[in-house]
């Protein structure tokens, strides 16, 4: 087989391995991400703690594990969401350690947009460096399908998938190159929702395209 033309990184991320969290791994994990959320910047001095967090499947790079995070609260009489992901480090057989969070939040949220068809969120948790100029940012990606039948998600860049895992209690979660520089035009993710037939449900750019 010949040289490829985009030498670029694909199916980078350990599989979901866990079930979403519960119980006690549950508790500790909340504990790390409102601890992350009490400290953004510019959160509203009338934002409410979250009190119920959503999970998202766990997956793993770069020899951390990611577990991203959805959380609604109450800001005066409107609501706000909370995002973000807790991550950690894992040998067989031992306990996590080395616990890291990150958190954000929005007042945009999915039901004041009855356009979407994915609620989707992303956070850099890496790069990476090709030849010459060649260069991208990894990125962790979630969300929920919004539309009916989602069976699978993928990360498409540039025609091709860079991920995929299947769509787990109505939520799932990616990994992979992002914002590639050094082929042309910058290469950006599109995230993409697939039935049980491999029919196309919906597709969403992580962003604007400069």
């Amino acid at each position: 087989m010949p040289p490829v033309i985009q030498p670029i990184p694909r199916f980078i991320a350990d599989a979901s391995q866990e079930a979403l969290p519960y119980g006690r791994w549950a508790e500790v994990l909340s504990e790390h991400f409102r601890a992350a959320c009490k400290k953004i910047d510019e959160l509203p001095a009338d934002a409410a703690e979250p009190v119920e967090i959503d999970w998202f499947p766990e997956r793993g790079w770069g020899g951390r594990f990611y577990v991203p995070a959805l959380a609604r609260a109450k800001r005066g009489e409107a609501e706000i969401e909370y995002f973000g992901q807790v991550s950690f480090r894992r040998s067989d057989g031992e306990e996590p350690t080395d616990f890291a969070a990150s958190a954000d939040f929005t007042d945009v949220l999915a039901e004041d947009n009855p356009g979407w068809k994915i609620d989707v969120n992303d956070d850099v948790i890496g790069s990476w460096r090709g030849e010459v100029d060649r260069s991208g940012e990894v990125v962790l990606v979630w969300g929920r399908p919004l539309v009916q039948g989602a069976d699978a998600a993928t990360a498409e860049l540039d025609g091709s998938a860079a991920d995929q895992t299947p769509v787990m209690d109505g939520r799932f979660t990616l990994i992979a190159v992002d914002a590639v520089d050094g082929f042309g035009d910058k290469l950006y993710l599109e995230i993409h929702l697939w039935n049980k037939r491999n029919q196309l449900l919906a597709a969403e750019s992580l962003y604007d395209a400069e």
